[in-house]
């Protein structure tokens, strides 16, 4: 897909409705949930969730991450949290995501690529066709402890690049984006959009002054007080 000069920004892990706010307040295009996961941060119950989500407002999108394999239970979650946008963190069977589809009008699919070598790319290719985006991000599903995302750790923005030029669906990137280094990945990957969670959290907290500075170097602009 062609680059995107100003990317989207998905703030990651909202905890509470007033991080949902904030995150709004200076220019997030959406919010992430994060459901039950083998490990990582940021995880609240689904009634946290879909309280938080029912007062977002449109148009800001709303990403239940799932780490849920089987499509029945999958459905089951958004039902129960209502998000608009569906985050498949681990790598479900191919002939799930027509029935998502079917099962879930108007709810958009992004699949995780963890971004561990070269294969990350033949994997983006396989899933592309099935899905709305793609989110590479730093996490490795083949450890015991599965690493599904939220590990702080940049990848190699290349292999992101190769991607992003290969696919003809929208790239988000994830994974280890900070402050001071979101220019950098912007510029050599130039994707659809960003999604960070560490970088912007200060022992697990929202920061706003980290934010301010993401949001500031991201997008050129910060709300006025």
């Amino acid at each position: 897909m062609e680059p995107t000069p100003r990317p989207r920004i998905k703030i990651c892990c909202i905890q509470n409705k007033e991080e949902a706010k904030m995150a709004i307040r200076y220019g997030a295009s959406a919010l992430g949930l994060v459901s039950e996961m083998p490990s990582g941060p940021g995880v609240i119950t689904e009634e946290e969730i879909a309280e938080i989500i029912s007062r977002v407002p449109p148009p800001v999108a709303t990403f239940l991450l799932t780490s849920k394999l089987d499509p029945t239970l999958i459905i089951s979650q958004q039902k129960k949290c209502g998000a608009n946008t569906l985050q498949l963190c681990d790598y479900i069977e191919l002939d799930a995501y027509p029935y998502l589809r079917n099962e879930l009008p108007g709810v958009s699919l992004v699949q995780v690529v963890h971004v561990t070598g070269e294969e990350a790319l033949w994997k983006a290719l396989e899933v592309a066709p099935y899905v709305d985006a793609i989110l590479l991000d730093s996490g490795n599903p083949n450890l015991t402890i599965k690493q599904l995302g939220g590990t702080g750790r940049a990848h190699d923005w290349s292999l992101s690049r190769k991607i992003r030029e290969a696919l003809p669906i929208p790239i988000f990137l994830a994974g280890g984006l900070n402050p001071h280094n979101v220019q950098e990945a912007m510029a050599q990957v130039q994707p659809f959009g960003l999604d960070i969670c560490s970088g912007v959290r200060s022992h697990g907290t929202l920061d706003e002054i980290k934010l301010r500075v993401f949001m500031k170097k991201a997008l050129g602009w910060e709300p006025e007080e």
